[in-house]
């Protein structure tokens, strides 16, 4: 995201589009969703992936942000980070916190972060994508309305 300046224009935005059932299209047409970073602000990178979320950025930004958004239905929680600041009082860890994803549906659903250096909680959790993706797409789709890849649109 810091060298491209589009989020999720890797393999993890390939895992979290095929997670919520919609084309690239779709997830970067701005009028159907937005993509909101933890801190707004590239915290830099890690031994082990991206650092945290900056301190300075998130209570700067965050509180911003609600007002310029419209009409929100459904909003993904997306790992550690956001899920502490949106949903403080679920406690315990990804986990945890996304096997109770019944807790906050159908307006809030938390999710792990499709990184790939997930893969390893993926296979430890096979419920995750046999019970919760699938409700997730039809969640999406009931509040999108279908996907249609932009072939399929017509022109003139």
């Amino acid at each position: 995201m810091h060298e491209s300046g589009v989020a999720f224009k890797d393999a993890s935005g390939n895992r979290l589009r095929s997670w919520m059932g919609i084309s690239e299209d779709r997830f970067y047409d701005e009028a159907s969703v937005a993509i909101l970073p933890m801190g707004f602000c590239y915290p830099g990178t890690g031994a082990s992936g991206d650092l945290p979320p900056r301190t300075e950025c998130a209570p700067l930004w965050r509180p911003r942000v609600p007002a310029a958004l419209e009409e929100v239905q459904l909003t993904l929680v997306i790992g550690q980070y956001a899920q502490r600041y949106h949903l403080p009082d679920a406690g315990g860890s990804v986990t945890e916190v996304v096997r109770a994803w019944r807790d906050h549906w159908p307006d809030v659903v938390p999710l792990p972060h499709p990184s790939p250096r997930n893969n390893m909680w993926i296979k430890k959790n096979p419920w995750f994508e046999l019970e919760l993706v699938p409700q997730l797409q039809a969640r999406i789709s009931e509040v999108l309305g279908p996907d249609r890849p932009s072939s399929s649109l017509g022109s003139d």
